[in-house]
């Protein structure tokens, strides 16, 4: 879980409120690209953790009310613990992709598609295996 802020106070928002998609590493890199590879700027700020186990998105607030992607975790953070200046980030994570070089937030239906064809592609190369 994210705990620092920019006064390391985690009761203290940190910034706009947003939500975040949690997923195994795996599948948050494919769907990166996947999301790099559409149209527009599709991905928002992504968060790793130290052991590079999982990705977190940043999403707009409210998502985690209606996330319900099978092998994922969504979580209000009401701006709490989410430090959104390039050159900090959580304790024990990361940016994969900074805040500054993407939008605010990933659109939630569009990562919502993204994790679904990732998934599906880890699956097929699995299989071929």
């Amino acid at each position: 879980m994210m705990t620092t802020s920019r006064k390391n106070d985690p009761l203290e928002p940190a910034g706009p409120g947003c939500d975040v998609v949690t997923v195994p590493a795996r599948q948050g890199l494919e769907a990166v690209d996947i999301l790099r590879r559409g149209a527009g700027e599709a991905v928002g700020p992504v968060l790793h953790d130290g052991g590079c186990d999982t990705l977190g998105f940043l999403v707009p607030p409210g998502t985690a009310a209606a996330w319900d992607v099978p092998g994922s975790v969504c979580t209000e953070t009401d701006g709490r613990g989410i430090c959104l200046t390039p050159d900090r980030s959580a304790e024990g994570s990361d940016w994969l992709v900074p805040p500054g070089e993407a939008d605010l937030a990933t659109d939630p239906a569009v990562l919502r598609e993204a994790l679904g064809q990732a998934q599906r592609m880890i699956e097929a190369a699995d299989s071929c295996s």
